[in-house]
């Protein structure tokens, strides 16, 4: 099995970048995908951002599990964050953000009162990891094209300041990983659910962890968009790759199934939420 991992230089320079402008910034806005809330949550964002108060996104609800959803904005609420669920696509959401930033900074307010100081737009900093929607939803929160979207990771290669408002300055960075992946489960779900290139996936690999997943979690989900036969096995991912190839037409000469193109069916609908929506991860549980 392929071991996942994908740190390219323009990663490692926008962490530099971060850190300089890190003293000018208010609040920091951090955008999840909600399919794989702690996945997608780059260790080293807390080691950039330290105690700067803090807005979490839970970006794509839309494809996700809306009671997983819900278990997750808890669990980051009793870490002490501010959470606020939105889909990019539709606009849910957006609205809260510039409140919400609001709310997070009353000390500055408080502070600037105090100096007899005249209120400023709060800055902000957007980050988040490759392919996580920021482009899209920067653009719906300024209800208008400001930033390069893309379905492919890496999109963003800058960082730029954008208006939002007279009230709110946000600075747009790279969506930036990390160096290593210590959970190799991680790298499986950065990768079913786009963060990482396509071009360095073994999708097999990839399509083998959704599907033994999926078969533990969501098991009608995936009865239901393949029609599965009843005693599938989690454990033989070689007859469901067979099954689910012959059903969706992924054949090559001779009657076999196409492993490769049955393995990119299958991530192609994950990601777009076809077989249904699916959370990835799971909020831990207490020990």
């Amino acid at each position: 099995m392929k071991t996942i991992q994908w740190y390219p230089g323009h990663m490692a320079k926008a962490r530099r970048e971060i850190n300089e402008k890190l003293s000018m910034i208010d609040v920091v806005i951090e955008l999840l995908d909600a399919r794989i809330p702690v996945s997608s949550q780059n260790p080293v964002i807390d080691e950039l951002v330290q105690q700067k108060p803090r807005l979490i996104l839970l970006n794509k609800t839309d494809l996700a599990d809306p009671k997983q959803t819900e278990r997750w904005k808890h669990f980051f609420e009793k870490q002490g964050h501010a959470v606020v669920e939105v889909n990019s696509q539709t606009g849910q959401g957006i609205k809260k953000i510039v409140p919400a930033c609001q709310a997070l900074a009353k000390d500055l307010y408080k502070k600037w009162e105090s100096k007899g100081m005249k209120p400023r737009a709060l800055r902000a900093v957007i980050l988040g990891i490759p392919n996580v929607g920021k482009s899209t939803f920067i653009n719906r929160l300024v209800n208008k094209r400001q930033a390069k979207v893309g379905d492919r990771p890496g999109i963003t290669k800058q960082q730029q300041w954008i208006k939002v408002g007279t009230s709110l300055d946000l600075l747009d960075t790279p969506g930036i990983l990390w160096p290593k992946f210590e959970d190799q489960e991680v790298g499986f779900r950065l990768a079913a659910t786009g963060a990482i290139k396509d071009e360095l996936l073994d999708y097999g690999d990839v399509a083998a962890f959704v599907l033994r997943y999926c078969l533990d979690v969501y098991p009608e989900l995936l009865q239901k968009r393949y029609q599965l036969d009843d005693d599938v096995d989690g454990e033989d991912v070689g007859r469901l790759f067979d099954e689910i190839g012959r059903k969706r037409g992924c054949m090559l000469r001779g009657g076999l199934v196409d492993y490769d193109r049955t393995a990119e069916l299958l991530l192609r609908e994950l990601r777009s939420g076809t077989i249904g929506r699916i959370t990835l991860e799971r909020v831990p549980t207490p020990e």
